[in-house]
């Protein structure tokens, strides 16, 4: 979850938009990871988010409840630039490869592919099943960016924060965002 944080951190504070569903399976993994719960309500759940990543006021937030599948990011009428599912769980992977859109996330993610937008999956899984990769294949080859969690080291990081970095920069990278301040490979 480090590396949803951090990408809020630096999207917000690039004063961006962004509309957050946080998915059912992330308030459990939350509790267990940082032994804190996410808040249900939506306003009180932005101000979370907020505090998490350390950014009070830049930036438009709006959280969506995960089960709110008439949300307005539920339509191909809403106009964005794409969604990061970051991370994403392979239980989400197999759902959105076979078309399946039970809640509020899947059904968004769905939105991005049948309206040619972007989709860009950071995958939290390791090692990948063969039931992993061909789900993963099957999105990719509909138009989905796989980005996996997979960190470079020409960057000399000293920090785990820039390890994360990285990745939620190559993320970024997928919609032009360059928000981050990271090395970039220069060549020998």
């Amino acid at each position: 979850m480090i590396y949803a944080v951090r990408a809020l951190k630096y999207l917000l504070a690039d004063d961006y938009e962004i509309d957050l569903v946080a998915s059912k399976s992330s308030y459990m993994v939350w509790q267990s990871e940082q032994n804190q719960r996410i808040p249900v309500e939506p306003t009180q759940q932005e101000q979370f988010w907020r505090e998490q990543a350390g950014v009070e006021v830049a930036g438009k937030l709006r959280c969506h409840p995960w089960g709110d599948v008439a949300a307005n990011i539920a339509s191909g009428s809403f106009r964005t630039l794409g969604m990061i599912v970051m991370p994403c769980s392979m239980a989400t992977v197999a759902k959105l490869a076979a078309g399946l859109s039970s809640d509020l996330l899947q059904r968004a993610a769905d939105v991005q592919l049948k309206e040619g937008r972007k989709l860009v999956l950071v995958p939290r899984e390791t090692p990948f099943s063969l039931i992993h990769l061909r789900n993963l294949t099957t999105l990719a080859e509909a138009g989905t960016t796989i980005v996996p969690a997979i960190p470079a080291w020409y960057h000399n990081p000293q920090t785990i924060e820039d390890l994360v970095d990285f990745v939620v920069a190559r993320a970024l990278d997928q919609f032009d965002i360059d928000c981050i301040p990271i090395q970039r490979w220069q060549g020998r």
